[in-house]
């Protein structure tokens, strides 16, 4: 009998500003769909849509932002971000563990 821990994170993508509406909502379902396979959970998630990037990232100087909340299993992870790394229309993501101390509003 496997147990499987599951751990809570926060996901933020950087999607190209090339990429339309419909576009980057597949992308966002492709690590949903990831997520739910691999045994865990999406809990949340917000379109923060087209914002000025801090310093250009290949050759953007924009970018469409969405971030996750999700729980899942270490391992996982990994593969999760090596998929997100693979990936044409993701040009940065960044995967966290939630500070526990932190309630939200």
């Amino acid at each position: 009998m496997v147990i499987q821990l599951l751990r809570d994170y926060e996901l933020v993508i950087v999607l190209s500003p090339e990429r339309d509406e419909q576009q980057v909502e597949d992308a966002v379902q492709r690590v949903i769909d990831f997520v739910s396979a691999a045994g865990g959970t999406v809990t949340e998630q917000e379109y923060w849509g087209l914002r000025r990037l801090a310093y250009p990232i290949n050759r953007f100087l924009e970018g469409s932002y969405v971030l996750l909340h999700f729980s899942l299993e270490a391992q996982q992870v990994l593969e999760l971000d090596q998929m997100l790394m693979a990936s044409e229309h993701v040009i940065r993501h960044l995967i966290t563990k939630p500070d526990k101390s932190e309630k939200k509003a």
